[in-house]
């Protein structure tokens, strides 16, 4: 007779625990973290009260009376913390004194609000937040926090999407779309995010809108900048676009006496598409150092150059450059200190490399809306970072005239 025993199956959130699991570096450190939080509450409490625990002198703004238990999740675990009492004088009567630090019915950090919202992004749904986190904050967390944090990041959402920009100082505007691939009717789909990235009188960057659309068509773009005029951004004295005719269409039909600069990059790729593949290294060299020439009259010498070789060459490549005009070369009209940043759309492009990087574990995200809502969590928890552009001291400075013909 063969005697059969059944293994009970371990529960997810117990899976990592026990001695062969305990780390006491972070014991410890969640140690320091809950001491460091009743400093911070016992100095908050003696600057209300006018003077520290135990003193005499003087006369306080009121008095101590014990302490209470309080629980608080964070990124390091769950905290019992012992959050100290007073009442302060009133004219009227005495009040109970309220912390700024850690208000009333507080039970997560924001960066644990944030992480709960971060998953749930990723596509995750309330259970499965609930038990990948399990372990981490010890199983604290129930369906109903999850659901409170989530909320809370779309009410974010959207104030961040309806915040006014009167008082932002948007002196330029970079324009560029990115596509991300989202599940639409059970179907992995393509859709455009579309990024205007602003740049201030400072010189500091900042994303004004991210706006999910079916493609960049002109329709797509006017409502973007309908939607930034409409709160309060004043109109840019230049626009960086990628050169898509239906942005420049969206442009021209609402700002049309704005300088436009049109992306190199771009302009690069369109002009590899003119060529054969054999000539491709020899164009991209020759449109390379045409635009980073060093001085205004060497770009507009090695235009001519360029024009002159590829006519002959291949002259559907020249062509392509000639159709871009003066926009490819607006940059020539500002100090040689911010032509790198005013020649591309770069600065979009980095937070879509960035982006992707962060989403590539994810073929395809749960819907729009949750593909432009996590870009901006991204920025918005300073996962990515803006800095200021290449020369931006010199921001102030008119643009000077440009005649290619000339």
């Amino acid at each position: 007779m063969t005697e059969t025993t059944s293994a009970t199956a371990m529960p997810p959130s117990l899976a990592y625990t026990g001695s062969d699991w305990f780390d006491p570096l972070e014991e410890a450190v969640r140690l320091q973290v809950r001491s460091f939080i009743e400093e911070l509450l016992e100095e908050e409490l003696e600057a209300a009260l006018g003077r520290g625990r135990y003193e005499r002198h003087g006369m306080a703004s009121g008095h101590r009376h014990g302490r209470r238990p309080r629980q608080l999740v964070t990124t390091f675990g769950p905290l019992e913390l012992s959050v100290p009492r007073a009442r302060l004088r009133d004219a009227d009567a005495g009040r109970e004194w309220k912390s700024q630090l850690l208000p009333a019915y507080k039970r997560l950090s924001h960066r644990a609000e944030a992480l709960i919202a971060q998953a749930y992004l990723a596509g995750m749904n309330t259970r499965r937040v609930r038990r990948a986190l399990a372990g981490l904050f010890a199983g604290r967390v129930g369906k109903d926090v999850v659901s409170r944090a989530w909320q809370r990041s779309r009410s974010a959402w959207a104030s961040w999407q309806q915040r006014d920009l009167a008082g932002e100082d948007i002196v330029r505007l970079i324009l560029d779309g990115t596509v991300v691939k989202v599940r639409l009717d059970k179907k992995a789909t393509a859709v455009s995010l579309l990024i205007a990235l602003g740049i201030r009188g400072d010189g500091q960057k900042v994303v004004l809108a991210i706006k999910n659309m079916g493609g960049e068509s002109e329709a797509a773009w006017r409502q973007v900048l309908d939607d930034l005029a409409t709160r309060g951004m004043a109109k840019p004295e230049l626009v960086i676009v990628d050169g898509g005719k239906g942005l420049e269409a969206a442009l021209a039909s609402l700002w049309d006496d704005v300088p436009v600069q049109r992306c190199t990059v771009h302009k690069e790729r369109n002009l590899l598409a003119h060529a054969p593949k054999h000539l491709h290294e020899e164009v991209k060299a020759d449109f390379t150092d045409m635009v980073h020439a060093k001085t205004k009259a060497a770009v507009l010498a090695k235009r001519i150059a360029f024009l002159a070789k590829w006519k002959i060459r291949c002259r559907p490549v020249a062509d392509s450059l000639e159709e871009a005009g003066e926009r490819l070369f607006t940059f020539l009209r500002y100090p040689p200190e911010q032509w790198r940043s005013v020649r591309t759309t770069n600065a979009i492009e980095r937070l879509h490399e960035e982006f992707k990087r962060r989403i590539k574990t994810q073929c395809v995200l749960p819907c729009a809306e949750t593909a432009a809502m996590l870009f901006w969590a991204l920025l918005a928890s300073g996962q990515i970072t803006l800095r200021k552009i290449d020369g931006w001291q010199s921001l102030a400075q008119p643009p000077a005239e440009l005649d290619l013909a000339a």
